[in-house]
């Protein structure tokens, strides 16, 4: 195969950022060599073969040989970079970098509000992006796949690829999900139980499709594209309709024994507390996620007459009164601040990540992270003479969690190709 000269009007190079976590060198040597070169070609966009061999301490004749077997599987490719401007003078040097045309995959988050897509190609380029509104309520299966399926087909028309031509299909929802059997056990968006959603999905795709956790989606996105990519151990907390978490251990989704780990937004705050959505009472979110905050809205300020309105009309309204001064709506916030302050650190005291990201669209509402909640936070930890993590707010819209989709394609498609199915197995 002959190395791909890239190459724009004006002559310079446009180095690709590359995309996937930055593993340091030498920490994860379980995985076979070829899949380790790969992940290290993406992540850095371009590299010489000689910075691989280097990164992850083999051998250069070592790194030749998985470089081969990747150009002839059509996965990555050489890349020529121009000579030295100044000088003129020199080689083109040659550099790795992931195949982008190889394969395409799509991520889909499903929501309580509206529902996103993109496709990304195998570099994790994102191509093309989509949204539909969706209406309030549960749906049932079919009906949820309805929508998925013209969403899906409106996105692949915008990024100009057959859908079929996919390789597969990342798809997010709120709630508990089991990963590895494609069951959605419970959520929001959906009116049955114990939902295939997984598999429902793909028969109507005629693709392969992977189900995650939505706030797992967030997590992916922030390891894969954001601030954990260089990071070995970094919590997401979401904060919208619900409240979810993700959790990154040793550079890797940390979920559980049965995939269904990492639910801080149902640990229990309060004994015979409110109602939470999942039927359990006292639960973290029943406090702090938005319907939470218009439920107290309606009661507090005797809003009875606005029940009509939708949640976020109501709360939009409740903000503007806070900020405004008037104590009821500001007492709210408070009232959610401080517990959010007891769930964070609840998940410093068990996890001690080095970064706690705060993500969500309510994440606008900054009396939800005062500086008096996050004093809270650190009053509240264990006491051992260490600075707390650090927060970061991360208010961004619903496509950051589609970009989370679709890295989990990405990292299923990838291992699909580069991992033994031995190896898969007993993952």
């Amino acid at each position: 195969m002959q190395p791909v000269r890239h190459e724009n009007g004006g002559g310079s190079q446009v180095v690709p950022k590359g995309c996937g976590p930055l593993i340091p060198p030498l920490s994860d040597t379980l995985r076979p060599l070829r899949q380790q070169v790969f992940e290290r070609v993406r992540a850095a966009g371009l590299i010489a073969r000689v910075k691989v061999a280097k990164d992850l301490g083999v051998s250069p004749a070592s790194v030749t040989t998985s470089t081969s077997e990747l150009i002839e599987a059509g996965l990555i490719e050489e890349v020529f970079l121009p000579r030295d401007p100044e000088t003129g003078r020199g080689r083109p040097a040659v550099s790795l970098g992931v195949r982008a045309s190889a394969h395409h995959v799509a991520g889909m988050r499903l929501s309580d509000r509206e529902h996103t897509a993109v496709v990304a190609d195998f570099a994790g380029r994102m191509i093309a992006s989509d949204t539909i509104p969706r209406r309030p309520g549960a749906m049932d299966l079919q009906t949820l796949l309805d929508a998925s399926e013209t969403l899906l087909d409106r996105v692949c028309a915008k990024a100009g690829i057959a859908r079929e031509t996919l390789s597969a299909v990342g798809l997010g929802v709120p709630g508990f999900v089991d990963r590895d059997g494609g069951l959605v056990l419970w959520s929001p968006v959906l009116s049955e139980r114990a939902s295939p959603l997984g598999a429902a999905a793909a028969a109507r795709f005629g693709l392969p499709v992977h189900v995650d956790n939505d706030a797992n989606l967030v997590t992916l996105a922030e390891l894969w594209f954001g601030a954990g990519r260089k990071l070995s151990d970094f919590a997401v907390v979401t904060i919208e309709h619900g409240v979810g978490m993700g959790f990154v251990l040793n550079h890797r989704i940390y979920r559980g024994a049965q995939g269904l780990g990492m639910e801080l937004g149902h640990t229990k705050v309060q004994l015979d507390g409110a109602l939470c959505r999942c039927g359990q009472r006292g639960c973290l979110e029943a406090y702090i996620a938005d319907y939470a905050l218009a439920r107290e809205a309606t009661t507090a300020l005797n809003w009875t007459h606005k029940e009509s309105q939708s949640i976020g009309v109501l709360l939009e309204s409740l903000y503007d009164h806070a900020k405004a001064g008037n104590t009821a709506a500001r007492s709210i916030f408070r009232r959610a601040g401080r517990y959010l302050a007891v769930g964070l650190a609840n998940v410093v005291n068990l996890f001690d990540p080095e970064l706690i990201i705060l993500s969500g669209e309510r994440m606008r509402y900054d009396y939800l992270y005062a500086a008096d909640t996050l004093s809270e936070m650190e009053a509240l930890m264990l006491n051992t003479g260490r600075p707390a993590p650090r927060i970061e707010i991360h208010a961004w819209g619903d496509l950051l969690w589609a970009h989370g989709a679709a890295a989990l394609a990405l990292s299923a498609v990838t291992e699909s190709l580069l991992v033994p199915v031995r190896e898969i197995a007993a993952q």
